[in-house]
């Protein structure tokens, strides 16, 4: 199968203003790509790339002040298939744990595991641990939690999504990522973008999202607890601990996104 996957970011900045973009498609699925997804701006803005401590590829530019646009457009090869699901996948001691998973098992700045392990514990104690128990986990959250663009707020914690009940797909990822580590088990946040591929009409406006990768059974595994269910063309773009790891734009300074738009489109061979 062939995506055609962008975007279209319309700024407005009083001033000149300092900006790290992460909107590059992800390394591990570069080599899918048929063309490079550059960023473009509508203005002279020179790009510096660099990668994270997370190996994300980020962008760093200077907006002038005025109206900007920035976009990339490109196709990606993908198989087609759904998100791969295993229920044997095991759940690992902690000291079995690989060192690099550790990491994700500790709290971070939306993921408040102190907050609530207590909770997770009288919740999911009592599924059986592995697949099962991270299924129960984005079960819960996936109706716990009602989806509203108008309910999206920035500085929303993991625990302040569990006590009000509503959110963003950040919102839902945050909360999973939560329960997941306070039941140790490795989860990381994820950004990129999720197709409508295979899907019945009617489609909602497209957007980039968030999900969780866990580590189950010597790999890690996707897990969508906004959706709940298996999709086709999930394209990564960054993973990191949470949404402050892996900002789809950080600005330096006051502005408008006056417009966007996404795309993920099935194209011809």
């Amino acid at each position: 199968m062939r995506i055609r996957l962008g975007y279209q970011l319309n700024f407005s900045f009083p001033a000149p203003t300092p900006m790290i973009v992460m909107l590059n498609v992800h390394y591990s699925r570069v080599g899918d790509l048929e063309r490079p997804d550059h960023i473009v701006t509508s203005v002279p803005a020179p790009i510096q790339g660099y990668r994270d401590s997370f190996g994300n590829w980020c962008s760093r530019l200077v907006a002038p002040a005025g109206a900007m646009t920035i976009s990339a457009d490109s196709v990606i090869r993908d198989s087609g298939a759904f998100d791969p699901v295993d229920p044997g996948a095991v759940q690992h001691r902690v000291d079995e744990l690989p060192a690099d998973t550790l990491l994700f098992l500790l709290g971070s700045r939306y993921c408040e595991t102190d907050v609530l392990s207590d909770e997770a514990w009288r919740l999911f104690s009592g599924t059986a641990p592995g697949w099962a128990r991270v299924q129960a986990i984005c079960d819960f959250v996936h109706n716990h939690v009602t989806f509203g663009y108008e309910h999206s707020r920035p500085t929303r914690t993991a625990a302040q999504t569990y006590a009000e009940k509503r959110g963003v797909c950040r919102d839902f990822a945050h909360l999973a990522i939560t329960f997941c580590r306070a039941m140790n088990i490795p989860a990381r946040y994820c950004t990129g973008y999720i197709s409508d591929i295979g899907l019945p009409p009617p489609y909602g406006p497209m957007d980039f999202a968030a999900w969780m990768e866990v580590y189950l059974g010597g790999r890690w595994h996707v897990f969508d607890p906004r959706n709940n269910a298996p999709r086709i063309g999930r394209i990564l773009i960054a993973q990191g601990r949470d949404a402050a790891d892996v900002p789809l734009t950080h600005t330096f300074g006051p502005n408008t996104l006056t417009e966007f738009r996404v795309w993920t489109d099935e194209v011809g061979a």
